[in-house]
């Protein structure tokens, strides 16, 4: 029996998940928070909005992960002076620790899901996919939703 496409990719998700959980399980990383780590590694000092955005995370969401990562000692959150209502997060040594270890993992855990692959196929995969979230993106925005 075929799987519908919804649900190969919500599988693929789930499964890639999973393994990436359960390889930094010793961290105490929970759902949410690697691809927030991730996003900052790159991107030190960004404001919580930004953050929400770039991560699909719903604000009040993302506060509750930063939160998590905060008394983990993960991250730090600061305000500028020049906008007080504006925090901008900031990755500590610990925090940038695991974000490089993520890093690995990522790699790690892509190399297993494609292994069999040939190096067509994995850049047809990434163009393929590259499409399906941009043709989603312009739906949300034809809907009027930012999400």
């Amino acid at each position: 029996m075929q799987e519908t496409f919804h649900y190969l990719l919500m599988s693929d998700h789930l499964m890639i998940q999973k393994a990436l959980i359960s390889s930094v399980k010793d961290t105490g990383l929970t759902s949410g928070q690697p691809k927030v780590l991730d996003y900052l590694l790159r991107h030190d000092g960004a404001i919580q909005k930004e953050i929400a955005i770039f991560c699909h995370i719903e604000p009040a969401s993302l506060t509750a992960i930063l939160n998590g990562m905060e008394n983990k000692g993960y991250i730090k959150r600061k305000t500028a002076d020049s906008n007080r209502r504006s925090l901008h997060v900031y990755l500590t040594e610990s925090g940038k620790k695991y974000a490089d270890r993520l890093n690995l993992e990522f790699a790690r855990i892509e190399s297993q899901a494609l292994e069999g692959f040939t190096p067509a196929e994995k850049q047809q995969l990434q163009d393929l996919l590259s499409r399906v979230y941009d043709n989603m993106v312009t739906t949300y925005k034809k809907e009027g939703t930012n999400k």
